[in-house]
């Protein structure tokens, strides 16, 4: 049996809804995980499912009745102790309760001890001397241990309701909706995201803030009357939730991201640690459901508070028609209108014309967050006209929306900057670039795509990524982000993106695919030498029309100030959306 980590988690968490010591061991030889990312039935692996103690192995019935014993003598009571799978080959994590942090720990690492020794549980056994005075020693460093509790804030001791949010893609863009809707309503408003906390819109503290730490600055001040917090995975593997419960929860959808890390291999398990969020919602409180995504929808069946959907189907699917049908909330487009439908009452929120983030219907996933953000803003109280006005006013620019569907005019020439980092995330902003490319009078402007991302996404990740990219534009680049390697080479990044691209056996998958060492530089080399050069082989004139996706992860500044040096021009969605996408006037004389 070989020790893989002892963690304290502070709050809730994918096991319990409570603070807890996870111990995740492995039996057996070193293997790797390999399987589907959507398993079938039989594969499936659900984390937080207790495993029945007559199919535990020997040497974790010997782990677990320590870990029962030792806390029933040094006053942790010997309940709650459970039992789990992981989906990684031979690994078992055991959980239980604590309220003492050194104490809990040393009762973890004095059960591996006694277990790895061969020393008996039983109370009746015979123990020998050496380890009797093995089972001493433990005993008094037990004693010794700090009893510092967890870190997490009680519903006693929270004065303000909570908006939780989580998700693969646009969790920062609903965070930051639903804050806006709130915020012009006249509400004092905290928010978290992955780009710092913010107060009433205002940025106080730069940097990801979507763990527990986040939280609890939000939390402790006395000048916030309705906290909205983006809770990424990352803070519920590794430390839990820093609360106890939540009056709102929204989960956007689940998609392949930060999968093999933390023992996450498939879809259903990332759904089921995102869904923490959901299962401590208060019972008299609202889970806003992507209703088109099955993972997510699923999650209706295990909450305690009312719950809603949102879809931008044209044909809702099943779950959500029963929703409706049995006089349940949603939230739903409808002939290009965004509706709440509630009780057998449908009532408009704003056309999508109306909505910048939508870009004119072209960003289906902007469509979605602004679902998600009303019917988060509604179940706190926001009304329809609040919410329409929020919906309407919010720009997706640098200031307000860093990183997230950022869209530039250089001449001929459209930069969009966005943070897509996955495989769901390239799709979503390819689409807004085909919309605009389709221009007017069939005409078509080619796309360039700008791609890299994080060394931690797993290989069939990154050549998803380049595969997408060769697949719908006619140009791809790679961009390096070294901070951001993770425990990958430059080779393996690279090569894996490479593989991508070269599979999609397409034009520009058979062309050259240069690589740049960083952001600016290929943004900088696409929008003058590469265009330069581009032009020599083509014929066309170095400034000639062109759309240029660049997934911008580390040198969101510096690509933002190297645009305005250039002479590029932040796109106003609200009043240029018709000479972005010309064919869109067509569709509203009609």
């Amino acid at each position: 049996m070989r020790l893989i980590e002892i963690r304290l988690l502070e709050g809730p968490n994918v096991y319990r809804l409570e603070p807890v010591v996870k111990i995740e061991v492995a039996i057996g030889r070193r293997r790797t995980w390999y399987g589907q990312r959507n398993p079938a039935r039989h594969a499936l692996v659900r984390l937080g499912q207790a495993v029945p103690a007559r199919d535990w192995p020997d040497d974790i019935a010997a782990l677990a009745a320590w870990l029962k014993r030792l806390r029933a003598d040094h006053g942790g009571g010997g309940a709650g102790l459970a039992v789990h799978r992981s989906s990684d080959p031979g690994h078992w994590i055991l959980t239980f309760p604590w309220s003492a942090a050194g104490r809990a720990k040393a009762i973890a690492e004095a059960a591996l001890g006694l277990v790895e020794r061969n020393v008996s549980p039983a109370r009746t056994a015979r123990l020998t001397g050496g380890q009797a005075r093995l089972l001493a020693r433990w005993g008094a460093r037990i004693g010794e241990a700090d009893t510092a509790g967890p870190n997490w804030i009680r519903d006693a001791d929270r004065r303000i309701p909570i908006v939780s949010i989580s998700g693969t893609n646009g969790k920062s863009t609903t965070t930051r909706l639903i804050s806006h809707i709130l915020v012009a309503a006249g509400r004092h408003t905290g928010t978290t995201t992955s780009d710092g906390v913010l107060l009433d819109e205002r940025m106080v503290d730069p940097g990801d803030w979507t763990g527990p730490g986040g939280a609890a600055q939000i939390l402790g001040r006395s000048d916030v009357e309705v906290a909205v917090l983006e809770t990424a995975r990352g803070g519920i593997v590794l430390k839990g939730i820093g609360y106890e419960s939540n009056d709102v929860s929204v989960l956007t959808n689940v998609s392949s991201d930060h999968l093999d890390l933390q023992g996450i291999h498939t879809l259903p398990e990332l759904a089921e640690v995102k869904a923490t969020i959901c299962r401590i919602t208060r019972p008299e409180g609202w889970v806003i459901l992507n209703g088109d995504d099955p993972f997510v929808a699923a999650m209706a069946r295990r909450v305690r508070a009312h719950v809603a959907f949102f879809s931008v189907a044209h044909r809702p699917p099943a779950i959500v028609a029963r929703q409706v049908a049995g006089g349940g909330r949603a939230y739903l487009l409808r002939r290009d209108v965004l509706v709440e439908v509630d009780a057998g009452r449908t009532t408009q929120i704003a056309s999508v014309t109306e909505v910048p983030i939508t870009i004119g219907g072209l960003a289906v996933h902007n469509v979605a967050n602004a679902l998600a953000a009303a019917g988060g803003a509604r179940a706190l109280g926001a009304t329809i006209e609040q919410v329409s006005r929020g919906l309407i006013d919010f720009q997706p620019t640098t200031d307000r929306s860093p990183g997230r569907l950022n869209i530039f005019r250089l001449g001929g020439r459209i930069v969009i900057v966005d943070f897509a980092h996955n495989e769901a995330g390239v799709s979503a902003i390819l689409d807004v670039a085909e919309g605009i490319a389709g221009g007017a009078a069939g005409r078509a402007t080619p796309i360039t795509a700008i791609i890299g991302t994080a060394g931690d996404r797993p290989d069939d990740s990154l050549r998803g990524i380049g595969r997408i990219a060769a697949e719908r534009a006619q140009r791809v680049a790679i961009k390096e982000t070294l901070s951001y390697l993770r425990g990958r080479t430059r080779e393996s990044m690279v090569g894996e993106l490479l593989a991508g691209v070269r599979s999609a056996g397409t034009p520009s998958a058979a062309a050259p695919v240069p690589v740049y060492e960083s952001e600016t530089v290929a943004l900088h080399a696409e929008l003058n030498g590469a265009a330069s050069a581009e032009a020599a082989r083509t014929g066309a004139r170095p400034d000639t029309a062109r759309i240029i996706v660049l997934m911008c992860h580390e040198e969101r500044e510096a690509i933002f100030a190297l645009l305005a040096e250039l002479g590029a021009r932040p796109v106003d969605l609200s009043s240029e959306l018709t000479e972005l996408i010309p064919r869109l006037q067509d569709q509203r004389r009609r």
